[in-house]
């Protein structure tokens, strides 16, 4: 049997095509049985590789039983929430306001009209541990339904009316939030093992960016080491796949030694960006290492033949979770033999007694010394052998705004290394993105098997345009400049609020919801208000005095305003304000047809590079050569050919100041 997911092209959707609950997409459809036949809605928000959503399906909506509940007294609606962001971002803000915290899978009760009365996450199919079984909360709800409606309609409409409080816009900038953002960090600094805080630990590349570039700029030592002890404690610990490569979702523990397993696409590209940095300013090759084996990951395991990158793979094989990742020593000294096992396993800490249900997760934890080449030669072995032992499950929709950050990462990666190879792949990821994504300056969220899915959001647009600034910062070529400037403009007309400030998540395109809200904290990847921000200094650095001036100003206001109470949690628009603050080197360059595409690899990552078409009474030629003009803010270096240029960032502080 199937129901009406038969005919979607999520992966999420599809693998609950044949549950016998009635299942419904959001639209129209649903909301319209809902209504003419008097019932409540239960939303179902996951996606494909969510361990908890895989347990609710087994345990319930593969149930005759609860089917039988839901099918009869509700109409029930699932939603991929990486192909329908606008939904998951509404639902989960009732399901955090609701219950304190938020995840997946998110379980909504609401009316017809969309308004919710009561949410949750993962149920039970029923009670146990002290935890409502989904069973007595259907029969509950229905109950209530039929005899208490009135309670529960006016919950919905005091949900819906808290929700959406008029915002108050900040008129002001608060340069002091890098410096309070840092204090909260030292405060939550878990010294001996790295991160943030307890457990559960969630990599938040972009947190260590942040504190990378207070190092960058202030030379903070304790930010330094902050972002250098999380790096290489994630990177020893079982996070990091020291088999496959690439790094899962988030550590369990405070160790970084017992992962969610499951590993998504933007995780690994903020990753390889954090890795690139902290060898930029250090010299140390594991973070260049560990950078290039998860773009070895990437380019091995997530990447379309056609150039576009796949979303995640699944934590679980066959129904349990880990079981693709652990190994047991007879495993790997059958493989190895005896002697080269042993060291393997010593090495890799693998033990009879395991490190995870009885067996073990490969790590370097404790390891003083973590890059070690002698087992170079098993690893490819072992590689082959795990995926013979058991499969994964890989979401295969290609996400716009998770590509551009993909694109973004190989950029870097590209400068850190100089390896034409990740350029080349980040060109085809945006070549893959034009060709199917993108209508003319319209962009698409999703695609998959042929087809579109919505129309692009906020953070596909801000990704998008970020990762083209990427590109052209990657080659100079001026292609990539001015569609990121088209892109831009159009994300303006379509998200930006012009009375308030900030963009919203959604522009009018995507239909109505009983909210229209702006996603602006750095949460799991940085949010699309971040980015532009970010992406607007960029543009006003490359285009002065322009037309991205008064926007990038109110913009800075209003993300202000929303990380006043919790400056830590907007990471990366710190990083967009701190260089608005203080800004990089400012090159421009007088070319005389020389090829500037390999310059890039030799300046600062952060370096913004203007190309004119041809020499000014400003900017004319030294000694008939391409001659380059370096400025920082108002403090400029006498003009240069190519190799002073270059000779000259390899000095420390070329400018004589902080």
């Amino acid at each position: 049997m199937s129901n009406h997911l038969a005919n979607e092209s999520s992966p999420y959707l599809l693998q609950h095509a044949e549950n016998p609950v009635d299942w419904y997409p959001w639209g129209e459809e649903a909301f319209r049985k809902a209504e003419a036949e008097d019932k409540p809605i239960f939303l179902s928000i996951g996606y494909s590789t969510c361990h908890w959503c895989h347990v609710m399906a087994r345990e319930s909506f593969e149930d005759p039983e609860i089917a039988d509940i839901l099918n009869r007294y509700f109409v029930s609606i699932k939603v991929d929430k990486e192909e329908r962001p606008d939904v998951d971002t509404v639902y989960m803000s009732v399901c955090q306001a609701l219950t304190g915290s938020g995840g997946w899978p998110a379980s909504i009760f609401m009316t017809a009209e969309q308004k919710p009365f009561f949410a949750g996450t993962y149920f039970p199919k029923t009670s146990r541990n002290g935890y409502v079984g989904l069973k007595e909360l259907l029969l509950a709800v229905e109950d209530k339904w039929e005899r208490g409606r009135d309670g529960l309609l006016h919950s919905a409409e005091e949900i819906t009316a808290a929700l959406s409080r008029p915002e108050i816009s900040s008129i002001h900038t608060d340069k002091t939030l890098p410096e309070r953002a840092v204090q909260w960090f030292k405060r939550n600094f878990d010294a001996p093992f790295g991160g943030f805080g307890p457990a559960p630990k969630f990599p938040s590349a972009h947190n260590l960016l942040f504190l990378l570039q207070e190092y960058e700029k202030h030379r903070n030592s304790e930010a330094l080491e902050m972002a250098e002890t999380t790096l290489r404690q994630m990177y020893a610990g079982g996070l990091f796949d020291h088999i496959g490569y690439g790094f899962c979702r988030y550590s369990t523990d405070r160790y970084y030694l017992v992962p969610h397993f499951e590993k998504m696409l933007y995780d690994n590209a903020l990753l390889i960006t954090a890795y690139c940095k902290a060898f930029e300013l250090t010299g140390n090759v594991i973070y260049k290492g560990a950078a290039k084996m998860t773009a070895e990951y990437i380019l091995g395991e997530m990447a379309n033949p056609e150039g576009g990158f796949y979303s995640a793979q699944d934590a679980d094989s066959d129904g349990e979770e880990g079981k693709y990742y652990v190994f047991v020593p007879e495993e790997i000294t059958g493989l190895l033999g005896p002697e080269n096992g042993a060291a393997f396993c010593r090495h890799f800490d693998i033990t009879d007694t395991g490190n995870f249900k009885g067996k073990s997760i490969p790590n370097l934890l404790g390891k003083k010394e973590l890059e070690d080449h002698r087992f170079d030669a098993a690893v490819p072995v072992l590689r082959k052998y795990r995926r013979q032992r058991a499969s994964l499950h890989t979401d295969d929709k290609i996400l716009t705004g998770w590509n551009s950050l993909m694109i973004a990462a190989l950029c870097r990666l590209y400068r850190c290394v100089g390896d034409d190879g990740y350029l080349g792949a980040a060109k085809r990821a945006q070549d893959f993105i034009e060709r199917n994504l993108c209508r003319d300056d319209t962009l698409y969220a999703s695609f998959r098997d042929g087809r579109l899915g919505q129309h692009g959001f906020l953070d596909d647009y801000a990704g998008y345009v970020f990762s083209l600034l990427a590109l052209y910062d990657a080659t100079l070529e001026k292609c990539f400049l001015e569609r990121a400037k088209r892109l831009a403009t159009k994300t303006v007309e379509l998200f930006y609020d012009a009375d308030n400030g900030g963009f919203y998540f959604w522009s009018r395109e995507h239909g109505k919801l009983i909210l229209r809200p702006k996603e602006c904290y750095d949460g799991a990847l940085p949010s699309g208000n971040s980015l532009m921000a970010y992406n607007l200094v960029r543009l006003d650095a490359l285009f002065p005095g322009g037309q991205w001036e008064k926007i990038l100003e109110r913009q800075l206001n209003y993300l202000s305003g929303e990380a006043e109470r919790y400056p830590a949690g907007f990471s990366m628009f710190l990083m967009a304000l701190s260089d608005h603050m203080e800004p990089p080197a400012v090159i421009t360059a007088v070319p005389t047809g020389e090829d500037l595409s390999s310059l890039p690899i030799s300046l600062p990552s952060d370096a913004v590079v203007r190309v004119l078409d041809a020499p000014s009474e400003e900017f004319g030629l030294l000694n008939g050569e391409t001659t380059f003009y370096v400025c920082r803010g108002c403090n400029c270096l006498p003009p240069m050919n190519r190799r002073q240029l270059e000779e000259s960032f390899k000095l420390p502080n070329i400018f004589q100041i902080k």
